[in-house]
């Protein structure tokens, strides 16, 4: 499995997979862990400030239903009355007075019992307490989870009974005003709003702790406090931000959100102690960690396995260069090969070995004479030396460690001799111009830095049929007469447009000149048909192939630039 540590280049990409793996296995753990607390956090958050809203609501609801009954009472004399009788009275005077003012043909008004069926019900019980004062002292209504009434009077407003915390409850104060005059002001409503009543609605989650803290620091536990003390909500009230995270004990962790009371003077808080929710969420992380770590170790599994087989690849490559060089063609027993880059490049040089044998077989050997012709064209269409020459440049890439410069030239190279040894002759332009782009790759690699090329040809010439393997003797030319292997800047451009009567492909070099005498002998032989000289035989079996296929509508001119190289211009003209 692991062969492939002998070969120093796979033994480094291993490491490097599996250095890649760890890291990206603890990234993809600590993202997943960010995530999902994230989300966590979120719902957490969201469920506090649903039960504060409801807190909000519910003090709000009985503000409003005070108010309400204060305009009740206002818009009711016998109510009025009996709320200042209530004032400033004992429970003798109180109930001495009512009777001394009770008329026998109206029905006798009670504020308390009045106060209690409106406010009981509409406050859902909320309201526990309710208190008239004077300066001194005040009368005190209390309402008891049982339904039953209870009174106390002449009660000193220092008394522990009027004393305001919020473990007891939210007091709603409301001025008593004579209706008759409506500046003055006969007393002071105080009507307490049960805690316990109030964030009984409150969830009670096993991860969140709630908790109401006034601006004075007290302190009232919604869930009784269990995992979470006053001392650390008053923490949280303190900070200035609305939510983030703060210490709990010396080494743990809590996240804690704050919504202040706007119409109240107190602030709701929700703590989350994090090591507690890692806990109780510890087999979803677990199930998350497995699922990344797996995957890493299946990545990593498959690097070695795709390494194992680019090795012997690569020594199938080394081997099958090696009897191409000896130009030794004759099949070797078939391999199976993964679709990647070395297999690809594997494959295509035993198809190449396998075609160049067959076309020896086939259509040199046992058809030579009926295609003599045929293989002159070819011979000097792809110079058979270059074959050899590039194999050799390939393999002293491939041994100074240029593995993807020589997997490439490899591929190019099988490529366009597959082509080559195809039977058919009409193909498509663009057929044509892939074969020269495969030819041209080439002699970038084997002048690197040195030669550069541009194809510029419009897509609507791409499908015009033309003969197969004229391009590549054009471009030949340019690298046997015009090209400077000292220079730094070869180039050749191939350009392609539609005209309105004709198609027009121009193959631009910056190489060589031709001298005027040559120049005007290549085209003299090209007019009258004649055969040249052996320099020219490239253009001469090009002319004569284009002619013959395209008929009269065909034209090649050829000439120099005016700074330097050549120009061949050929024309197709369109139907009529």
């Amino acid at each position: 499995m692991f062969s492939f540590f002998q070969i120093q280049i796979y033994r480094g990409k291993f490491i490097a997979f599996a250095v890649f793996a760890f890291l990206m296995g603890l990234g993809l753990s600590a993202l997943a862990t960010y995530v999902l607390l994230e989300q966590w956090l979120e719902n957490a958050k969201s469920q506090s400030e649903d039960s504060f809203y409801r807190v909000e609501s519910a003090l709000q609801n009985d503000s409003e239903r005070i108010d309400a009954y204060l305009q009740r009472v206002y818009s009711n004399s016998g109510l009025v009355a009996d709320v200042r009788y209530f004032l400033g009275n004992s429970a003798e005077g109180y109930l001495t007075v009512r009777l001394q003012n009770s008329r026998y043909d109206q029905t006798l008004v009670s504020f308390p019992e009045d106060m209690k069926a409106f406010l009981g019900n509409g406050g859902q019980n909320r309201i526990v307490q309710v208190s008239l004062h004077t300066g001194e002292q005040g009368n005190v209504v209390r309402f008891g989870s049982s339904g039953g009434t209870s009174f106390k009077f002449n009660v000193p407003n220092t008394d522990d009974l009027f004393r305001e915390t919020i473990q007891r409850g939210f007091v709603i104060r409301k001025q008593l005003l004579d209706p008759n005059q409506i500046s003055r002001q006969l007393g002071e409503f105080r009507f307490l709003v049960s805690s316990d009543a109030l964030f009984a609605d409150v969830q009670n989650n096993r991860r969140v702790a709630s908790a109401a803290v006034s601006s004075a620091g007290d302190v009232y536990l919604a869930d009784g406090g269990d995992r979470a003390d006053a001392d650390l909500f008053r923490k949280a009230a303190a900070n200035p931000s609305s939510h983030g995270f703060i210490r709990l004990g010396e080494w743990g962790r809590a996240f804690y959100v704050t919504y202040p009371s706007k119409a109240f003077n107190y602030q709701f808080v929700s703590i989350v102690d994090l090591s507690a929710l890692f806990r109780q969420k510890a087999g979803i992380l677990l199930i998350v960690f497995l699922v990344v770590w797996a995957a890493m170790g299946s990545i990593l599994l498959l690097a070695a396995y795709n390494l194992r087989e680019a090795a012997g690849f690569l020594r199938r490559i080394i081997h099958s260069i090696e009897r191409v060089k000896s130009a030794n063609f004759t099949p070797v027993s078939p391999a199976r090969y993964r679709k990647n880059e070395y297999g690809m490049i594997a494959a295509e040089l035993d198809d190449m070995t396998l075609q160049l044998n067959k076309h020896i077989q086939t259509e040199y050997l046992l058809k030579l004479k009926q295609q003599q012709t045929e293989m002159k064209a070819l011979q000097n269409q792809i110079n058979p030396h270059f074959l050899y020459n590039t194999l050799e440049i390939i393999r002293s890439s491939a041994l100074s460690g240029r593995s993807d410069d020589t997997a490439e030239a490899i591929a190019t190279l099988g490529a366009l001799y597959r082509e080559i040894v195809k039977n058919e002759n009409i193909i498509p332009l663009g057929g044509e111009l892939a074969l020269l782009q495969k030819y041209l790759k080439i002699m970038e690699f084997k002048y690197p830095d040195r030669f550069f090329y541009q194809l510029n040809v419009d897509e609507s010439l791409l499908s015009l049929p033309t003969v197969k393997f004229w391009m590549q003797p054009l471009a030949e030319n340019f690298f046997v007469h015009g090209f400077d292997p000292d220079h730094e800047f070869n180039l050749l451009v191939l350009n392609g447009n539609e005209r309105a009567d004709a198609y027009v492909l121009e193959m631009v070099d910056n190489g060589a000149s031709i001298s005027k005498e040559r120049l005007a002998e290549i085209r003299r032989h090209l007019s009258l048909n004649e055969d040249s000289a052996t320099e020219s035989i490239g253009l001469r079996n090009v002319y004569t192939r284009l002619h013959f296929f395209h008929g009269k509508g065909f034209a090649m001119q050829i000439d120099n630039n005016e700074e330097a190289g050549v120009k061949i211009t050929l024309t197709f003209a369109k139907e009529a």
